[in-house]
């Protein structure tokens, strides 16, 4: 299970240049005028995980697996977008399909880079996109609550549990909040929740795009955006597109940390995009390991054994019998599996264990 994560924000920001820095490709075209990404691009990386390459060392192992990250990269968005301003119905429909949101926010100033709006003030841009997005979903539910309330009234029990979910969702938007705070907390109400596919029932980060010099600690700009994101209860984190540009070009990873260190950094930005973004979804990693590879795999929060072995393969969870699982310290610990078995670190679960963060499991199944 990887995630996937929309970038989007207004014409002009730096969009283009962070997904090229990501994904270290060149297929977004990065350019100086609005719209000049057409079509969603899409790329995948690997997410960096230091403890692959200590089980890989315990191991002897021949190769990592980890796991898969995806960003989809957005055109532009402008005011009436919720109209079919732009590109609008088309960015709209591809947001609708990612996981979560990265919303990158221009926060430098630089008079050679024409700002849609005139000016930079990235509070301001956040609300104009987050409007679109509510405007959007507003003629959406309106529109699709109408049948259902008129066959929930004939006790449909089907209708009557999705006009449930659906009427907070509608009174939050036209109370110009976004969806997601109307997100119910019962699971299966959860469930039908995410079936309306409501662009503002996203979770959000925020990137503050920044100047070279403002990248370790940040400027007025990404501190009214950190103060925006709080008040939210959403999440921002700090990059320099141009750096990440840079930091992409260099294939050395002792050659990337020196340039950081010059800077004041100390990881690259997509790292902390990660780990924002793994909070950001509730996302944990468990391993399984052997002297072939060791492969990380991403799970939700939560995730029982059972559902853990079917991110492996659905016949694991079929056909389920247990999971021996040692901590990811505990196998670190005792140098490997046969050093934790002796230490009695080796755990026999069954189908209502929880799997934690770093688990390194072996399912045991039977189909």
């Amino acid at each position: 299970m990887g995630f996937n994560c929309g970038i989007l924000g207004l014409p002009n920001v730096g969009k283009s240049t962070l997904f090229n820095a990501l994904t270290q490709t060149a297929n977004a075209q990065a350019a100086n005028y609005p719209f000049c990404t057409i079509e969603p691009n899409v790329g995948r990386v690997a997410v960096p995980d230091d403890r692959m390459e200590v089980l890989r060392k315990i191991d002897n192992s021949q190769k990592l697996v980890p796991t898969q990250l995806e960003f989809v990269d957005i055109a532009g968005l402008v005011k009436g977008a919720s109209r079919g301003e732009g590109l609008g119905n088309q960015f709209l429909a591809n947001i609708r399909e990612v996981d979560a949101i990265i919303h990158v926010l221009r926060c430098f100033d630089n008079d050679d880079i024409v700002h849609v709006e005139g000016s930079v003030d990235p509070v301001r841009d956040a609300v104009t996109v987050e409007t679109e997005l509510m405007l959007a979903d507003l003629e959406s539910l309106e529109k699709r609550i109408v049948p259902i309330e008129k066959k929930a009234k004939t006790g449909d029990k089907e209708s009557k549990a999705m006009v449930a979910v659906m009427q907070p969702a509608l009174d939050m938007l036209k109370d110009g909040k976004p969806a997601r705070l109307a997100r119910p907390s019962d699971p299966e109400a959860q469930k039908l929740f995410d079936q309306m596919y409501l662009l503002t029932s996203k979770p959000v980060l925020y990137v503050c795009n920044v100047d070279e010099g403002a990248a370790a600690t940040g400027n007025d700009y990404s501190k009214a955006v950190e103060k925006m994101a709080k008040e939210q209860g959403n999440a921002s984190v700090i990059i320099s597109a141009s750096i990440e540009a840079e930091v992409a070009q260099l294939t050395d990873e002792a050659e990337q940390k020196e340039f950081l260190e010059t800077l004041g950094l100390t990881q690259t930005g997509l790292n902390r995009i990660i780990k924002a973004g793994y909070d950001l979804l509730g996302l944990e990693t468990f391993f399984t390991c052997g002297p072939k590879e060791v492969h990380a795999w991403t799970m939700k929060k939560g995730t029982l054994a059972p559902q853990g072995a079917g991110i492996i393969h659905s016949d694991f969870e079929r056909g389920f019998i247990r999971a021996e699982v040692i901590a990811y310290d505990d196998y670190v610990a005792f140098n490997g599996e046969a050093g934790a078995r002796e230490n009695g670190k080796l755990r026999q679960e069954g189908k209502s264990y929880m799997m934690q963060d770093g688990d390194v499991v072996h399912f045991l199944f039977n189909v």
